[in-house]
């Protein structure tokens, strides 16, 4: 009997190995729970069922339950959902600027794509919209390349205060329409009193949006491997309208000096991507220290890289296209050899080396280079001296971090508004009024506060306080031990994602935009 037991209690197991074995291999099925079968969020979107090339048009929508994230425009291109521009959700409902700037007419499928911490959780019906023509044509294509030299990276600031897929698009399904109406109904005047109402702030104006983007992310840096930009627009759900890279003038790490041409093939791949050249050109050689008595401001100023600057302008007027040349930035500051306060460069040198430069690029015809003159934040008493001229500069510019209690550098937790207020008075309020501003290099460390809710306090300040910025680069890059990248954490992340989501900040609508120098968007 025993013995009986005992052979039944080994078939019964024998029997739930094999049933085990058979789930574990999906041959056998168990219903899943309710909970576990949630359904997606609903997306509705509206968007014009015809756009021109180039212009900007509007995409709405509401995301149903209300959710938090933002929402990524998406066009159906090369076998794949591609981002297009992005924006914030606000009580259930999102509104995104877009514009395309594709060469020939044609009908486009696109879709709206909630996104949260990178994941796509939903999307709207498929929307057809026809692409028109723009009534003035595209510039001319430049004439071949020739083979330039890759040029040396210049160092990052120093550490002183200073989803593709390959299958068919889903066919376009019926979706709920944006009602007409759904906004709040405008408040009623306020009767006249004895005193003014405070003048509200002007509504943010739209901005160009980029970063500096290092090796972090791909093993090699952008724009040499354009990877890197797709794998950080992916990172924060929206392509950049700006890629900014660095050249110095020279090698001299062995006799006798190597200097870099025009980087005509990274520029080309940035216009191609739909993306304006940020690039800043140093007065310098590699490798780099403050002090190199061969490239002081006065040599420039006696003529004796003439030959160098005419042969870089020149193939940049080949090139034929807008790019900002940040030439020499942070020259207020002692850590690069342009400095006035560095390499026995003296007051007023800088100024003269700037105006002979600039006007070497206009005999050479270089007219498509937008000019952006860019301090640091820091040492503002010396800007007047520094500033060549309203006729010589197209754009302002200003640097600044906040490095926070990084041990690399620990200067201290600042605000936006401690970092930027002086000096955006003084560059764009005093000294040069009449000039769009840009952000040329900024960042927070994750140490002495919080990456994240800085980030968010940036965006906001821009909007409310800082109506002349009008584009913002990123340093998304590793430098003196300082953790810039905004991939710190995930937080950070999500905080620049929602930031940079609102439409104001321009997508890549410039691959065939040819106007110098270039305007506020």
């Amino acid at each position: 009997m025993e013995r009986a037991g005992d052979t039944l209690r080994f078939r019964l197991a024998l029997l739930g190995a094999l049933a085990l074995a058979l789930f574990a291999a999906g041959v056998v099925g168990v219903a899943a729970p309710r909970a576990l079968a949630a359904q997606a969020p609903r997306l509705t979107l509206t968007i014009p069922a015809e756009v021109t090339q180039a212009t900007p048009a509007i995409a709405k929508g509401k995301v149903m339950p209300a959710q938090r994230g933002r929402v990524s425009l998406r066009v159906w291109r090369a076998g794949a959902w591609r981002a297009v521009a992005a924006g914030t959700i606000h009580q259930g409902r999102f509104r995104i600027s877009f514009a395309f700037q594709q060469a020939t007419p044609t009908e486009l499928r696109l879709r709206a794509t909630l996104v949260r911490r990178g994941q796509a959780l939903g999307s709207s019906p498929v929307r057809k919209v026809q692409l028109r023509a723009a009534t003035a044509a595209p510039g001319p294509t430049p004439s071949a390349p020739a083979a330039a030299p890759r040029p040396a990276t210049a160092a990052p600031p120093p550490a002183e205060e200073p989803t593709t897929g390959s299958e068919e698009p889903p066919s376009e399904e019926p979706g709920t329409e944006e009602p007409p109406g759904g906004e709040e109904p405008p408040g009623e005047e306020e009767p006249p009193g004895e005193e003014e109402p405070p003048v509200p702030p002007p509504p943010p104006r739209n901005a160009y949006w980029g970063a500096w983007i290092g090796p972090q992310l791909t093993g090699e840096a952008a724009p040499w491997d354009m990877n890197a930009e797709t794998e950080f627009e992916g990172m924060v759900g929206k392509p950049l309208s700006l890629l900014e890279f660095s050249s110095p003038w020279a090698d001299c790490s062995k006799a006798p000096c190597t200097f870099f041409n025009f980087p005509w093939t990274p520029f080309e791949s940035i216009r191609a991507h739909g993306a304006i050249p940020f690039f800043s050109w140093a007065s310098q050689s590699v490798p780099g220290s403050p002090n190199q008595p061969n490239f002081q401001l006065a040599d420039i100023i006696a003529g004796t890289y003439d030959s160098y600057i005419t042969s870089w302008a020149t193939r940049a007027a080949e090139w034929g296209h807008p790019f900002f040349l940040r030439f020499d930035w942070e020259m207020n500051g002692d850590w690069f050899a342009w400095g006035e306060g560095a390499n026995e460069n003296q007051p007023g040198e800088f100024a003269l080396a700037w105006r002979h430069v600039h006007d070497l690029f206009v005999k050479a015809g270089a007219t498509n280079a937008t000019w952006t003159w860019c301090p640091y934040i820091n040492h503002l008493s010396l800007l007047n001296g520094l500033y060549p001229g309203d006729a010589y500069v197209d754009w302002t510019c200003l640097d600044g971090y906040n490095w926070g209690t990084n041990p690399a550098a620990p200067y201290g937790w600042k605000t936006f508004d401690t970092l930027y207020g002086p000096a955006y008075t003084k560059v764009a309020e005093k000294l040069a009024p009449s000039k769009p501003l840009a952000i040329g290099e900024i960042a927070a460390s994750e140490y002495g506060g919080s990456k994240a809710t800085w980030i968010e306090e940036m965006f906001e300040a821009m909007a409310l306080r800082y109506p002349k910025i009008d584009a913002l680069v990123y340093f998304e890059n590793l430098g003196n031990g300082m953790d810039w990248p905004l991939e710190s954490s995930e937080s950070a992340v999500d905080a620049f994602a929602a930031g940079i989501g609102d439409s104001r900040f321009l997508g890549n609508v410039f691959g065939a935009f040819n106007t110098s120098p270039i305007p506020s968007p």
